[in-house]
């Protein structure tokens, strides 16, 4: 049933990238390329100690549709796949992931694609975006009105290692639309400064970010996660940490390749 689902919106999307608007703004990207490969440990820690719980791949490819509307090599094809390890799979296994065919001079996206499987909850959700009448259709046939230059969640992730701390207001604060679930969402990130991580490779100038999350159960208030980015135009996400009722989540950079340039490292001596 999905697959079938899926062509259509396949069909969908190619009537509707040859409408992509064009006057939306282009962005100067300097943060990342097609062949970009970035994996990282997803471990809980607390007072006993750290237990890894999964691991989550970010990767940046072209789109490859054979009959893609657009040359592939102006689509970004940006895929994050996050999986349970170990113990965590015996009661609680995830296997999630999330796609985004995003244009590479505006970086929004022209379909988002997700599959959850979280324990027994399995979902999988289309999201295509229609910018000339300012609406996004889902795979339940459901059309909703969204505002200019929204964004879904991975597409908003990889913009916001476009711009720069300059780009920021007055009390360092930046503003984005991103899609998800049927709704539309206003994040605030908020610079908190700099700080040097320490890697497996050695010490990483970074800026410490705090992005807005929704609170309730687990999260206790708007800003419980902190992201360290690379202090350089890549802005690489080193390393990230969210508090939760009891220890936090943090997950670090363990492998990456196909930079657009080599990361400042400063090996101790």
């Amino acid at each position: 049933m999905y697959q079938k689902q899926y062509t259509i919106f396949l069909l969908i999307l190619c009537f509707l990238a040859t409408k992509l608007v064009l006057s939306q703004d282009t962005i100067i990207n300097n943060a990342f390329k097609t062949g970009e490969y970035l994996k990282y440990r997803v471990y809980y820690s607390s007072s006993i100690g750290n237990l890894t719980a999964g691991e989550a791949i970010l990767t940046v490819g072209n789109w490859e549709e054979k009959y893609a509307p657009v040359k592939a090599e102006e689509v970004y094809h940006i895929t994050g796949i996050g999986n349970s390890k170990g113990m965590f799979n015996w009661f609680y296994k995830v296997r999630d992931r999330f796609e985004t065919f995003a244009d590479k001079k505006t970086l929004l996206p022209y379909v988002f694609i997700k599959k959850t499987h979280e324990g027994k909850y399995i979902q999988d959700d289309v999201v295509i975006f229609d910018r000339q009448k300012n609406e996004a259709i889902t795979n339940s046939i459901d059309i909703k009105k969204i505002p200019d230059e929204v964004h879904d969640f991975v597409s908003a992730l990889y913009y916001m290692r476009t711009i720069s701390i300059d780009d920021f207001d007055a009390d360092s604060m930046y503003y984005i639309n991103f899609f998800l679930d049927d709704s539309v969402y206003v994040s605030a990130v908020k610079y908190e400064g700099k700080s040097d991580i320490s890697t497996q490779w050695g010490t990483i100038r970074c800026l410490k970010i705090a992005p807005m999350m929704a609170t309730g159960e687990v999260f206790a208030d708007k800003y419980p996660m902190f992201v360290w980015v690379s202090d350089d135009d890549l802005h690489v996400p080193i390393l990230a940490e969210s508090k939760i009722i009891v220890g936090s989540i943090k997950m670090e950079l363990i492998e990456y390749s196909g930079l657009i340039r080599p990361l400042s490292i400063r090996v101790e001596n």
